[in-house]
């Protein structure tokens, strides 16, 4: 049997394509359970304060309901166990609005629904802390070390003596996940077992928390999460509601359904806080940085904090002898903010690319140029050599394709009919890692016909998880692709990394190579036989005359990989078209450019990168959380004032990849792209905002009102 596969690197379709578009792929709540019940969570109506009482006589009567849980009857709970954001109903203090203060749970999901509305709350009010305009003045200093303040040189004496400099605010608002699939749950005990199907971007990781919050061993909890309808960092850390559905099961005895409503989204499971970025930078007249400062002032929740790593792209995207990169916090009745796709390199980049634009236009340079001016031989954070640095390569890419030479300096100078034209750049960068991961690989043959079956406890948020998976197996196997199974979604399996931070195609792509790769070597010498041409798995399955064979393989990072600075880059270019009379905005056109190791399949990757630049297209232009600061709810709460762009908002997209083969990262060379995708898309519009209108818009989303 000779095969010849080269699968990795090929735009394979994705191997669940069929499920999907059939209906059939089972996501957290699609899986048939016997006699469940239905739970809904109701809220507080305050942001601050403490419940004097809850009246529940008339849901209890209501028919259906099974129970009414409130921090009067809830078991006692982990609170640090390591979910996210409380609201367990421990106590009846009241952290934020919208904080969940109770679960009813009945027959039906409409009777459990009406049943809420039945319960009447007391409440005791206090001041909350909601207008962050108000507060930011009074920012602290963050006592985690991760947020410390970061100095390099002296800022302040280069700034002051510079001769060019730019210094600005930029302000970012919150914003919300809002993946297709709302954070959902069903819970089902066995004894003191406990499965939850649950949609989790970290298998293991919503194992440990849920296990350690209800006071089980981890192997008590099994986490079933095949498919998960995206997450963008939201399903990456687990909240309250997960829990909760344990405990309404554990309560009724009986199977447990809890589904998070669309608005309940938008104060159950975090966000991207608002964030203020102060910065300076000089330069000398011929271009080179001398100073780049970059201060942050954000909220956090009251009783613990997340704060958005905004100035790690300052860290290390320009060479400077002076920077500093600073975090300053303000305790809010808010619920925990965090980590969102391209957390803090998303934000970050919009303020830092925006001064560099800024800064280069101030001294009559080509932005490309500037940057390219300013390129660092080595990662001015740290001092590390780069594995691979392509940002040169992508800029100079893109402004091929793009037709950057078309592009004027002076602002307003290109203009179609109604419409001014403007052009903008802005580039990107995210760590690229790959974590400890476990695999097991398994062979079985009928007659000539080998298959072969991958399980670990990956997670696949839509990205393709299940095919890069496939393709790594058939290549490395010898095997047709659809002669390879892939189990992943379930943590009674290998355990895996998370699909979080830009991990998971390296760590799971790098796992079945390995495991792959010991069949391989096991099956050899099982055989007692040499060879002269490396034979496959599968061709060792049917010459050795073995029906099942199969290995288990535990990897880990490469041992040096810490000694260099590893990142994935990218360039993106905006084109955009602002009406002179509304200042409506539209974005025909785009490309990004991305430097990203080894691109497992090109077709999915497409997918990712075009995904990353409408929600930074969003993020530049329609998206937006507005708190009510005299109550502290957020007054949008659906897809009809939340405003994510819609096909009609979004022009072409032409996604490229540079050849990049860097083996320092990982053995297979996978840098990973969720999070780049959508760093620097945000400044690339608002800079190419700039050169059509002239007007520097510093505090997003760039709507009409602020370009009239």
């Amino acid at each position: 049997m000779t095969i010849k596969n080269t699968f990795v690197g090929e735009g394979v379709n994705r191997i669940d394509g069929l499920l999907k578009v059939t209906g059939a792929a089972q996501y957290s709540t699609d899986f048939p359970v016997k006699n469940l019940a239905y739970a809904v969570i109701f809220k507080s109506e305050i942001a601050s304060g403490r419940i004097t009482e809850i009246d529940a006589a008339a849901a209890e009567k209501a028919p259906g309901v099974l129970s009414v849980i409130t921090h009067k009857n809830a078991p006692k709970l982990n609170e640090r166990g390591g979910l996210r954001g409380g609201a367990f109903l421990q106590s009846p203090n009241i952290d934020f609005h919208g904080q969940s203060i109770g679960v009813v749970v009945a027959e039906t999901f409409e009777q459990a629904r009406a049943a809420s509305r039945l319960i009447k709350v007391s409440y005791e009010k206090a001041e909350g802390k909601v207008d962050f305009a108000k507060l930011a003045s009074t920012a602290i200093p963050s006592k985690n070390p991760g947020s410390a303040d970061v100095v390099r040189g002296n800022v302040d004496t280069a700034f002051r003596e510079a001769e060019h400099k730019i210094e600005a605010v930029y302000d970012t608002p919150v914003e919300h996940h809002q993946p297709m699939e709302p954070h959902a749950t069903i819970a089902v005990w066995e004894g003191e077992n406990l499965t939850l199907y649950n949609a989790s971007q970290m298998i293991n990781g919503a194992q440990t928390s849920a296990a350690a919050t209800l006071g089980l061993k981890p192997e008590q909890v099994r986490i079933v999460s095949p498919h998960v309808g995206g997450g963008f960092g939201s399903k990456g850390g687990l909240w309250s509601n997960m829990v909760l559905t344990a405990v309404a099961a554990k309560m009724v005895k009986r199977p447990v359904k809890l589904a998070l409503t669309r608005q309940q989204m938008f104060n159950s499971v975090g966000l991207r806080q608002r964030n203020r970025q102060k910065l300076r930078l000089a330069a000398t007249k011929d271009g080179k940085l001398t100073a780049l400062a970059h201060e942050t002032v954000t909220h956090t929740a009251i009783r613990d904090e997340y704060i958005e790593a905004c100035g790690d792209c300052s860290k290390i995207m320009y060479d400077t002898p002076n920077s500093l990169i600073t975090y300053r916090h303000v305790p809010m009745n808010v619920i925990l903010p965090t980590f969102t796709r391209g957390p803090g390199k998303a934000t970050g980049s919009f303020a830092l690319e925006s001064a560099i634009d800024e800064l280069a236009y101030h001294l009559k340079i080509d932005p490309i140029e500037f940057r390219i001016k300013n390129e660092p031989t080595k990662d001015p954070s740290n001092g590390k050599p780069w594995s691979s640095r392509k940002i040169a390569e992508c800029l100079r890419e893109g402004a091929k394709i793009f037709g950057w030479d078309k592009r004027k300096i002076e602002p307003g100078q290109n203009r179609r009919g109604d419409y001014l034209v403007g052009y903008g750049v802005g580039c990107g960068t995210y760590p690229a890692r790959q974590r400890d991961t476990s695999a097991i690989v398994k062979l079985t043959r009928n007659g000539n016909d080998v298959n072969a079956s991958i399980e670990l406890a990956a997670s696949d948020l839509g990205t393709g998880t299940h095919t890069i998976i496939a393709q790594t197996a058939a290549e490395a196997l010898g095997l047709p692709i659809n002669k390879v199974g892939v189990k992943i979604g379930d943590s009674s399996l290998p355990p895996a990394a998370g699909s979080v931070g830009s991990v998971g195609a390296a760590s799971f792509a790098n796992a079945v190579n390995d495991g792959c790769e010991k069949i391989t070597d096991e099956l050899i010498a099982k055989s007692g036989k040499q060879f002269f041409v490396r034979p496959t798995a599968a061709q060792m399955m049917v010459s050795e005359n073995l029906i099942e064979f199969q290995t288990r393989v535990d990897a880990k990072p490469p041992a040096n990989a810490n000694d260099y600075s590893v990142h994935s880059f990218n360039a993106n270019f905006a084109e955009v078209w602002v009406n002179a009379a509304t200042g409506m905005i539209r974005v025909p056109r785009f490309v990004a450019v991305t430097g990203a190791g080894r691109i497992l399949n090109p077709k999915t990757a497409r997918s990712q990168i075009i995904g990353g630049v409408i929600w930074g297209i969003g993020m530049a232009l329609t998206e937006e959380s507005i708190l009510d600061p005299r109550y502290g709810n957020f007054i949008t709460r659906s897809f009809a004032d939340y405003h994510i762009p819609a096909n009609l908002d979004i022009g072409e997209i032409e996604t490229i990849f540079i050849n990049e083969d860097d083996k320092i990262v990982n053995k297979m060379g996978v840098k990973g792209i969720g999070e780049v995708g959508i760093v620097g898309v945000a400044g690339a519009v608002a800079n190419a905002v700039f050169n059509a209108t002239g007007k520097r818009v510093r505090d997003l989303p760039i709507t009409p009102d602020k370009l009239l």
